[in-house]
This record gives structure tokens, sequence and C-alpha cells, in this order.
């Protein structure tokens, strides 16, 4: 099996999930870059790998890196991609893909010139659940989709204490529950049935402590003819995740939170268990780190190309602008 030399930027909480799956797939000789010294020395340590200081300094090491998985914050995925396109560099690009649309058409170019293969990490791609109902949705079984009902929620705090001190608090920096938690779901959505070409939203911040930034989300949408709703909140006790596409001779359901999909064709029988899934959460990103060295090595394709990022990187900003400008039409008693 070939060893593929892959330097993972940033190890935070989604670089250090990255390096240990990379790591589980036996498939990766890794190297790390980190500007915190406490967090480069415990890493380096509990991995047993080399981390330097800078990505600066990872480069003119004398290495030699075949792919990079970039897991810096939101704003410097799109210049830092671009320059290592430029150097002949495959590319894992961690979610959201940025905060804007500035540079896209640069590294769009370095893309193009130098050949490298780009994924985006939009990890629930690679859960077996819904790539089976996808699969079952893409052959016809239910016909054609009319509705799908996204809904998820969590209590963000127990998953994610540190939000305060994070990216999370603010816009600029990839925060907010629209581009941190929504944007799974909307690009899950549209790689089901299709992309959004319309949106309206609303949010609101209405109980996370020590934050400003939206915790509630509530969207409409539209994919060609199918209609879409997504809803959102991050601090509800349950910590469930569902989509629910309505199609015209039945209807599937992936519920996260239970790692299974269903069917259901008769109306008001029980649901048809189709397929479960028991495995860990890491096990999805080894499922990618697999994929993405797949393509690498020109065996199959990549989970998320850089179009499909760069398409929910469109639709997540109108669900941003539509959010803080929308007006609700009162009702007159």
């Amino acid at each position: 099996m070939k060893s593929h030399r892959v330097l993972v930027i940033g190890v935070g909480s989604i670089g250090e999930r990255h390096l240990r799956c990379f790591h589980t797939t036996g498939r990766a000789e890794l190297t790390f870059c980190e500007p915190n010294e406490t967090l480069r020395r415990t890493i380096a340590e509990r991995y047993g790998v080399e981390g330097y200081g800078s990505l600066d300094a990872a480069l003119a090491a004398g290495r030699t890196f075949e792919a990079a998985v970039i897991a810096t914050p939101a704003p410097s995925h799109i210049p830092i991609a671009t320059r290592l396109a430029e150097a002949g560099l495959h590319l894992l690009i961690e979610k959201p893909l940025s905060t804007s649309l500035d540079g896209i058409d640069a590294l769009e170019a370095a893309i193009a010139r130098r050949g490298v293969t780009v994924a985006v990490a939009y990890v629930l791609r690679g859960h077996p659940v819904l790539r089976a109902m996808r699969a079952a949705i893409a052959s016809g079984r239910f016909g054609r989709p009319l509705q799908v009902v996204a809904v998820s929620g969590q209590h963000f705090p127990k998953y994610r204490p540190a939000y305060r001190e994070i990216y999370y608090t603010r816009h600029a920096t990839g925060g907010g529950a629209i581009q941190d938690a929504l944007t799974h779901s909307v690009n899950a959505v549209e790689w089901l049935v299709g992309p959004i070409d319309a949106v309206a939203a609303d949010a609101a911040h209405q109980c996370l402590e020590g934050v400003e930034v939206e915790d509630t989300v509530h969207v409409l949408a539209r994919h060609g003819d199918t209609l879409s709703v997504f809803t959102l909140n991050q601090y509800q006790a349950p910590n469930e995740n569902t989509i629910t596409v309505v199609a015209e001779r039945g209807t599937a359901r992936m519920e996260y939170h239970n790692g299974r999909w269903c069917s259901m064709t008769e109306p008001d029988t029980p649901w048809h268990e189709e397929m479960t899934f028991a495995g860990e959460r890491d096990t999805l990103f080894v499922n990618q780190a697999n994929a993405f060295l797949d393509a690498v090595e020109g065996k199959g394709p990549v989970d998320c190309t850089l179009a499909e990022a760069v398409h929910t990187l469109r639709v997540m900003l109108a669900i941003l602008g539509s959010s803080q400008g929308s007006t609700l039409t009162p009702i007159v008693r």
C-alpha cells in the first residue's frame, strides 16, 4: 500500500481529528504545523509525528509533501489552498470553504494549471447510511423528490464547551449556527436532491451564553421544483439530526443520531429500516480520508468537489444575508 506524505495545517479540534484519522488509514506519512507551541508539543507527543510552528517553516524544512489538509480558520482556507495548489499539492479543505467568495477564481485557476485533486471536507458524505439513501433516491425507487425537511439540534455547550473562545463568536471567522452547523445539512441535502437556487431565512440569537451570533435558524429553499425546509438550534437537550425526503412514491428518512435510514411507501404504516450504521464518528473521517487518498491515486472521485462546495458557500452567504435583512410580515389582529 502506498504511503502519502500529508501535511496537516492546524491541529485544533478538527485538525487533530484529521491527523488521527489519516493515521488510521495506514496510508499516510504525517507532518503538521501549528502556531500554538503548547498544542504543537502535545500533538507531536501524542501521535509521534513532527510538528512545525508555521506553514512557512514546514515548507522550508526540505520535506516534499504530496497533499495537505487545511484545518485553519475559514477565512484563511482560500489563500492557503491557492498557495499550496500552485506548489502542486493535492488538497482536502475543511468546511466551510470560506466566509466569502474572495479568491475563488484564483484558486480554481491554480488548480487547473497544476492539475491537483481538491476535496472539501463535508464529512456527512462519507456516512454509509446517507450514501445508501442517496443511491436509493437516485435510482428512482421513490420517484421524483418533492419536499425535503432537515431538522437538527443539540446542546452546543456540551459538545463544544470552548465555543466562546474560538472562531464561533464572529461571522467574520466562520462562526454562528449558519456557517458552523447548518452548512452540513445544506450540503447534504444538495447532494441528495440537487443544488439550491433560491432561499429565504430567519435567524436569531436565542439563548447561548457569551455570544451574540445566531443559535437558531429557519430556512425555506428551492432546488428547482423540489421544496425544502431547514430548522436548527444549538441549545436543545436532544442531540438529533434528521433529513426526510418526501417523493412521489414514498418517503426516505436519515436519522443521523440513530445511525439509520428508513423508508415508507404505504400511508400510515411502520417505517421500514433499510440500513443501520453503528460506527464511531471517527469512522466517517477515516472514510473521508480514504476517499481523498483514492482520488489522489486516480481510483475514484472525491466525496465533495470544490465546485459543489463553492455552490454551498454561495447558498450559505445567501442564507446569512437573508437572515440579517429579513423582515417578517406582521399579522394584523
